[in-house]
């Protein structure tokens, strides 16, 4: 599948897309308390979307039964949202949403400490998070995909840290997934160079301890194989011919 370059008008629809993932996830981080269950999450996270006349991304797609992706813990990614799934003081929450404005998606994933959480879990979601910033040092016209792979993996092992292999970002427009695949540790080669009007999902899923990663018998969940907390951090991004563009996050 080609690598789409967007023209100005799908560039503006994306733009309104991202902006609205964006409420979508300031809200839900407004509402995180111990006590409410994971549907909590799921049910007012599609009513915002909806809201603002988008339809939930992931809803449905390829079978998923939910509109946010509420992972706890040790889920690395694609948690399902149950009424019976409480939140406790001390839980890590990922959440992952989508949303579709006239055609065009958004893609973004935040990491949150319920309560009082352990330094360990602090730092995993300090770490996941600059893991992402250091990568898209990277993301400018004439470098190469695979440089912000390098940059994001390169900053969480070193500190200790286990970068997920089996999932990886991806680019994005009209649909979810499009190309190319965006690893988050280091290839051996240099991938597509990139160009302005890309517009990519980077999301770096990072471990407190192994890499290595297990699927649940939903056929969604994804859990570390060692059961150590799991963090996830995404943002939709344009690549420009200056410094790119977060669609996803403007503070």
């Amino acid at each position: 599948m080609p690598i789409t370059i967007k023209s100005a008008r799908e560039i503006e629809l994306m733009t309104e897309a991202g902006r609205i993932l964006e409420i979508v996830h300031d809200e839900l981080a407004k509402s995180l308390h111990p006590g409410m269950s994971t549907m909590d999450i799921d049910q007012l996270g599609e009513e915002v979307i909806r809201s603002y006349g988008c339809i939930p991304s992931f809803l449905d797609y390829n079978g998923y039964p939910a509109s946010i992706c509420v992972s706890v813990n040790d889920e690395v990614v694609h948690g399902i949202p149950d009424r019976h799934r409480i939140l406790q003081d001390g839980d890590v929450v990922s959440l992952d949403a989508g949303v579709i404005y006239k055609g065009y998606h958004s893609d973004a994933a935040r990491t949150y400490g319920i309560g009082e959480i352990s330094k360990e879990a602090e730092d995993l979601i300090k770490v996941t998070r600059e893991s992402f910033f250091e990568g898209i040092k990277y993301a400018k016209e004439g470098n190469y995909l695979f440089d912000i792979s390098a940059a994001i993996g390169r900053y969480a092992s070193i500190r200790g840290y286990g970068v997920v292999r089996d999932l990886c970002g991806h680019g994005i427009g009209t649909a979810l997934h499009e190309a190319p695949e965006i690893p988050n540790y280091e290839m051996n080669r240099k991938g597509v160079k990139l160009k302005s009007g890309m517009t990519l999902a980077i999301e770096p899923m990072i471990n407190a301890g192994t890499w290595e990663v297990d699927w649940l018998d939903d056929a969604w969940t994804v859990v570390t194989r060692d059961h150590s907390l799991s963090a996830h951090y995404e943002n939709t991004v344009l690549i420009t011919d200056n410094e790119p563009k977060l669609l996803t996050l403007s503070k």
